[in-house]
């Protein structure tokens, strides 16, 4: 995630969070720690994974305190064991602990989907099938959810509903029918937008290739269904399956001859990595320059 997304799209998402967290003060910081005081604390992990939001991590801490300083020992996207020591955090003592739960939740939803991802995306290792996220993401947190799917190895349906035009079946019932809302998404999307359809069955998928979509959605058909559909097809649109898309399911899907998979269980039902912020303690007032230093390739 770069300097202008960060500042424009997460920065007021990842204060918002703060707080929730900080609704007036934080008591229990500000009972023990009257007065501000240099620490040190490590950044440990409890299982292996893939890490993903250490950018997000760190951000918390310096939209605290600008002087916070990070010094990591690995970038997303490196897998990580337990045990590992993957980086230190200095500054005020006060940030630290007040910033160390909402830090933590971000890092560890991240690094959950990323190796969630990666375990589903190595299944469909040179088949050539693209494994997508979609909009089932947490409120508030789709950012750092879609950025962790590509971390892990997968790739971004649509951002949002402005990002593309996508006809569920509720958009074909209240058009009137496959082909008529595929006649209205051609009228009034701009030119440079695909048009993608939603299937259920194949007389839909029929109609849907006859009126010139440009990406039809195979949902929740079995797979001899879908393998008829893309013979139906015969690449005049790209096609995409979906629906209940598991670890179990998935092996049976790659021989059909799909161009992507789409899978809402990445950012739905990721569980967390564990990750842990340990061995705080105080220091003397002598780090260098605010900012993250990352030592992974020193």
């Amino acid at each position: 995630m770069n300097k202008i997304t960060m500042t424009l799209q997460a920065d007021h998402l990842i204060l918002e969070a703060l707080r929730e967290d900080i609704s007036s003060e934080d008591v229990s910081t500000n009972a023990v720690m009257r007065t501000a005081a240099q620490g040190e604390a490590d950044l440990i992990c409890k299982q292996d994974g893939i890490i993903a939001g250490l950018e997000v991590f760190c951000r918390v801490f310096e939209l605290l305190d600008a002087n916070t300083v990070a010094e990591l020992f690995c970038r997303d996207g490196e897998e990580v064991t337990n045990g590992q020591l993957l980086g230190h955090i200095r500054g005020d003592i006060r940030v630290l602990l007040s910033g160390e739960r909402v830090a933590l939740n971000y890092l560890q939803r991240m690094s959950g989907i990323a190796t969630y991802t990666h375990s589903m995306a190595k299944l469909l290792e040179g088949t050539g099938i693209k494994l997508l996220d979609t909009r089932k993401t947490t409120p508030n947190m789709r950012i750092f959810e879609k950025y962790a799917v590509r971390v892990g190895g997968g790739y971004n349906h649509r951002y949002n509903l402005s990002d593309g035009v996508l006809l569920k079946d509720n958009h074909i019932g209240a058009a009137g029918g496959v082909a008529q809302a595929i006649k209205l998404a051609r009228e009034y999307a701009p030119f440079v937008r695909k048009i993608e359809v939603e299937t259920e069955n194949l007389d839909m998928v029929r109609e849907a290739v006859d009126a010139g979509a440009d990406i039809i959605m195979l949902d929740n058909m079995s797979p001899e269904d879908m393998r008829e559909a893309v013979r139906i097809i015969g690449g005049r649109a790209e096609t995409e399956c979906s629906g209940n898309v598991t670890k179990e399911k998935i092996e049976q899907l790659t021989g059909i001859g799909l161009d992507y998979i789409s899978c809402g269980a990445l950012t739905h039902s990721a569980p967390i990595l564990d990750l842990s912020v340990k061995n705080l303690h105080l220091v003397e007032h002598s780090y260098r320059s605010a900012g993250r230093r990352n030592s992974s390739a020193d």
